[in-house]
């Protein structure tokens, strides 16, 4: 009866782990379900990511050539401001030669007033000199030459006849002198005057062209500064332009990376429902395995109710089942335990000896067993497991976890991260690492693809 007891028992307890096995065997096609959202989920984020880019590059085309534009105004601008200021000086300058002409057609104008007064005063000496001359000959003219005989007889002796012959005539000479001396001055005063009025002349047709030279010199002016103040206004619309673009390719760089962020979120939401589904449809193989057992158990209930003393119905498969999770490796099958490495260089290289004892082993997704499959980051979780280190069991948070170091500086034992991969570093450029489900556990170039960070755990 005791036996029978026990073997009672035992069915009880079987049932109950059939039903457990039952419910988590169900939660099997939920869980497929989900990952088959979150991947779609995951491409409708990375199609909006596309789509993202693309208005960034468009945008980023129209900010380079709303720059370009400004630059190039900017550009047109200065060589007109430039322009603005060689004709400003060159107004300036004229201004000032016109100002200059001025003053010297003013000084010009008194000098010809003098010179006028002179002549006139010099014509009037002349006049007045003319008179007397005529004057003194008509009187001799009018008296004859008896007068002038006179004169010759009146005198006392032949020296004072001679001397009064040389003194009409020194008279004479006198006034023909003084004549033309004044008639030579005023010639040379006209002159001088006719002179001071040509140059006075040429010195009105030198302003009356700087006149127009400054005229023509304020209308290209006016020219340049309109359209210089074109050139502002076209400047600042440019740039405005130019802020607008720059505006929207940094919203679009935000959006980016909130849908990088979502997508990197998504993709840790399929590893994690990968490993659900997982550990659903081992628990669902191990349901089956139960049930097999409790029918077996049934059976030997059967017998041992009808009176059948066999066995002592101990449990031979008890713990069954388990080495597929163990995955750390015996002797018995063939693999040697993660303690065995210690002394053999550093822990870093310890955990790369013992990884690399696994390549050729397969590759499941979401598995954590070395020798019966795992994922990259459940191949990752469980090497550094067997040497006492805990790490998260997604490939996203591995990339969070220990001290970043750069790859240059990598050593064995550091885990490599890539965009929803990892590999353990063994040196000399190479990694081993879970890969796929075709090539399972193996060595790798590590710059196989784009690194994302570099991670010391130990």
């Amino acid at each position: 009866m005791g036996q029978v007891h026990k073997s009672k028992r035992r069915i009880r307890f079987l049932a109950v782990l059939l039903s457990l096995a039952v419910m988590a065997g169900a939660a099997v096609p939920a869980a497929a379900s989900s990952v088959s959202d979150l991947e779609k989920e995951k491409q409708e984020l990375e199609r909006k990511k596309r789509e993202a880019d693309e208005r960034r590059k468009k945008e980023q085309q129209n900010y380079n050539n709303a720059a370009g534009r400004a630059d190039a105004i900017a550009s047109d601008a200065n060589e007109v401001a430039e322009e603005i200021d060689e004709i400003d000086a060159a107004l300036v300058e004229t201004i000032a030669s016109v100002e200059m002409i001025e003053e010297e057609i003013d000084e010009k104008e008194q000098q010809i007033e003098k010179t006028t007064r002179e002549c006139e005063e010099a014509m009037a000496v002349e006049q007045e000199q003319y008179e007397a001359m005529k004057l003194r000959i008509k009187f001799m003219y009018e008296k004859g030459d008896s007068t002038y005989l006179e004169i010759l007889l009146s005198g006392k002796s032949f020296g004072d006849i001679i001397n009064k012959v040389e003194y009409v005539e020194r008279l004479y000479e006198y006034d023909r002198n003084m004549l033309q001396q004044y008639q030579e001055a005023r010639a040379a005063v006209e002159e001088l005057k006719a002179k001071l009025e040509e140059e006075k002349s040429e010195l009105e047709a030198q302003q009356h062209e700087l006149e127009e030279e400054k005229e023509s010199l304020e209308i290209i002016l006016s020219e340049k500064q309109t359209q210089y103040d074109n050139y502002e206004v076209q400047l600042s619309k440019a740039r405005q332009e130019a802020a607008v673009y720059k505006a929207n390719i940094k919203k679009q760089n935000e959006e980016i990376r909130k849908l990088e962020s979502e997508a990197a979120n998504k993709q840790s939401q399929i590893e994690e429902a990968k490993r659900l589904e997982e550990e659903a449809r081992k628990a669902q193989e191990l349901a089956l395995q139960r049930q097999a057992e409790m029918e077996a158990a049934q059976r030997e209930a059967a017998e041992n109710g009808s009176g059948d003393s066999g066995s002592d119905g101990s449990d031979s498969s008890s713990g069954s089942g388990s080495s597929s999770d163990s995955g750390s490796g015996s002797s018995s099958s063939g693999y040697a335990s993660a303690s065995s490495y210690s002394g053999s260089g550093g822990k870093g290289q310890q955990i790369a000896n013992y990884a690399c004892q696994f390549i050729g082993n397969p590759y499941v997704p979401g598995g954590t067993s070395l020798t019966q499959g795992a994922d990259c980051s459940g191949f990752v979780w469980r090497v550094f497991q067997d040497f006492g280190y805990s790490v998260p069991r997604t490939s996203y948070s591995i990339r969070s976890t220990g001290t970043g170091v750069s790859y240059s500086e990598a050593q064995p034992g550091d885990v490599i991260c890539y965009a929803g991969h990892v590999g353990i570093y063994i040196g000399n450029g190479q990694i081993v690492h879970a890969s796929t489900q075709r090539s399972g556990i193996k060595i790798t170039t590590a710059t196989y693809k784009e690194i994302l960070s570099v991670r010391r755990i130990v």
